[in-house]
């Protein structure tokens, strides 16, 4: 079966053709960074725009790099949920249009448990498993016993790590985007030249599974202005080597988080292996202490990543995990409506 799916759930518009759940027939991405980087962030309004004027173009280019027609396609599926609000009524209803003209069924994906997916359509197949995703939205992680089969085990309170990464950017004075930005930056930095927090006040790393990071966003800010009664001062001056080892240094202190309660996870299902999916699995350090822990870890754990490609925002892992839905015999209504805001979902335990 041949599922067209569409992303536009943040600044970046995707089309992708994935056949069966797991044969990528073409995955095409348009990236927003250029509309953006004077803003020093995603503005909704202009995101939305330009979903608007790019969404179609790319469903045709993505069905022509798949060497398919409309009616080659078993459905249409599009992410609906959770994101931008303005960006994910674009996607909708270009999906419901193409859908209704094309006479296909017509598939609502949630954006998290798409990028859950990836890590299948990437060749993982070992489950069950503990998937991470960790985004410029979102932070979570999951007990993963199937494709589209999951139960969340930990979630963000505050600021998802991605978010804290393009923040921490922001206040050290790097582009748009934060995040890549930091990881350059960071990589001419000393790590341990200062100690920020890995858990909040009288807490043990893996005392819970849930995330915070808004703590450690704060102690960088107190860094540069000077402590917390220099709190409303302007920040001390930075020499590129300070900047870089602040950079290097908030860098490890999250990535460390990340992992420890990833691994934290592993032990309290008794799992020995997990994923890791998100934008944020692109930073190269993240994989390098994932890498280095699980193979000190007893027994060893298998960590998976996904290419970096199905890492960022795609619409291949919205048509991959669709195909599941769609072999179930399960389709939406023309009702389909967007939800922008990420649900606290009952975490397994509590």
């Amino acid at each position: 079966m041949l599922v067209l799916g569409l992303e536009s759930s943040c600044d970046e518009t995707g089309a992708a053709v994935v056949e069966d759940g797991r044969t990528i027939r073409s995955n095409v991405v348009a990236t927003q960074h250029d509309l953006h980087r004077p803003f020093g962030g995603v503005v909704p309004e202009v995101a939305a725009r330009a979903h608007a004027e790019r969404i179609t173009a790319l469903a045709d280019e993505a069905l022509a790099q798949a060497g398919c027609s409309p009616r080659d396609l078993d459905a249409v599926a599009v992410v609906n949920r959770p994101g931008l609000v303005g960006a994910l009524l674009v996607g909708v209803a270009a999906a419901k249009g193409l859908a209704l003209a094309w006479n296909k069924p017509l598939l609502g994906i949630d954006h998290i448990e798409a990028h859950v997916y990836a890590a299948h359509l990437a060749g993982f197949e070992v489950y069950p498993h503990v998937s991470l995703i960790v985004s410029g939205g979102h932070t979570c992680l999951y007990r993963v016993d199937a494709p589209g089969s999951l139960e969340l085990a930990g979630q963000t309170r505050d600021d998802a790590a991605g978010e804290a990464f393009d923040k921490v950017a922001k206040l050290l004075g790097l582009p748009f985007p934060g995040g890549p930005a930091l990881a350059r930056c960071a990589s001419a930095g000393n790590a341990h030249a200062i100690e920020f927090p890995r858990c909040g006040p009288n807490e043990k790393p893996g005392d819970t599974l849930d995330f915070s990071f808004s703590g450690l966003k704060t102690a960088v800010y107190y860094k540069l202005h000077g402590g917390a009664r220099g709190k409303g001062k302007e920040p001390v001056a930075l020499s590129e080597a300070q900047r870089a080892d602040m950079a290097a240094s908030f860098q490890e202190a999250a990535c460390e988080i990340l992992v420890e309660k990833t691994l934290s996870a592993c032990a309290r299902l008794k799992l020995d292996a997990a994923a890791v999916g998100g934008g944020v699995a692109c930073n190269k350090r993240l994989r390098e202490i994932f890498q280095t822990r699980a193979e000190a870890a007893q027994p060893k754990l298998r960590v998976f990543f996904p290419p970096p490609a199905l890492c960022t925002d795609n619409a291949a892992m919205t048509a991959g995990l669709a195909y599941h839905r769609l072999a179930r015999g399960e389709a939406d209504g023309w009702e389909l409506d967007v939800d922008p805001t990420p649900k606290r979902r009952k975490v397994r335990g509590k």
